[in-house]
């Protein structure tokens, strides 16, 4: 008994729309650098926690407050006050404002106020570069001597650079090598595109400018 060669036409055909189906409808693939800034979120960089000059400043409120308090008890209870207190309050009387003194302690006040209302409202930790991170609200950062070596040995692979020393500021790199061999300006362009390129592979959420100097080493 021989099978009727049409009854398998109908399971082949789906088959075959099923295989070429996905390659008519696909999509030309995105161009990774367009889409760069809808991957990448800018970050910044984590707040300091300041226990040193927190503490300080507890520790210095604590004093006064107990001191204060302790003298302020003892007058209730019928003591005199304490001979701090009363020379304290006699000078605070008795000097003119325009005095050395009155204005040197103004300043100082005045210095230790602005430096704790900086350390209030500026996050810290100025050696920390953040990162670009994929998803939206991660921290990343990355150590400025971290990045200053990784940079480092990208421009120690530059043909004609004996020595590199790479300095990292929030705004600037400042790289200077030392040239043994090949034109200077030949060698400062490729060690410049040689940092550039190794800044971005970084994936820093602000990116420094590069500031490259060469000189020529002969001994």
């Amino acid at each position: 008994m021989t099978s009727d060669p049409h009854t398998s036409a109908p399971s082949a055909a789906p088959s075959t729309l099923r295989a070429t189906a996905p390659l008519t409808k696909a999509s030309p693939p995105s161009d990774p650098v367009a889409g760069e800034h809808d991957r990448w979120h800018r970050t910044h960089r984590p707040w300091s926690a300041r226990r040193l000059p927190a503490a300080l400043v507890a520790a210095v409120i604590l004093v006064a407050a107990g001191a204060a308090l302790i003298d302020v008890v003892a007058v209730r209870v019928g003591r005199p006050a304490a001979a701090w207190r009363r020379h304290l309050t006699g000078e605070l009387g008795t000097r003119p404002v325009d005095d050395v003194w009155m204005l040197t302690g103004a300043a100082v006040a005045t210095i230790v106020g602005l430096w704790l209302i900086i350390l209030a409202l500026t996050p810290g930790l100025r050696h920390q570069l953040p990162l670009r991170t994929p998803t939206p609200g991660a921290r990343a950062c990355l150590d400025r001597d971290g990045a200053a070596d990784l940079l480092r040995d990208a421009a120690m692979q530059v043909p004609g650079v004996s020595t590199a020393r790479i300095r990292v500021r929030r705004h600037r790199v400042k790289a200077r090598a030392d040239v043994r061999f090949r034109d200077l300006q030949q060698v400062k362009d490729d060690l410049t595109a040689v940092l550039q390129e190794e800044r971005d592979r970084l994936a820093l959420a602000r990116p420094p400018r590069i500031v490259v100097r060469v000189r020529r080493r002969t001994d």
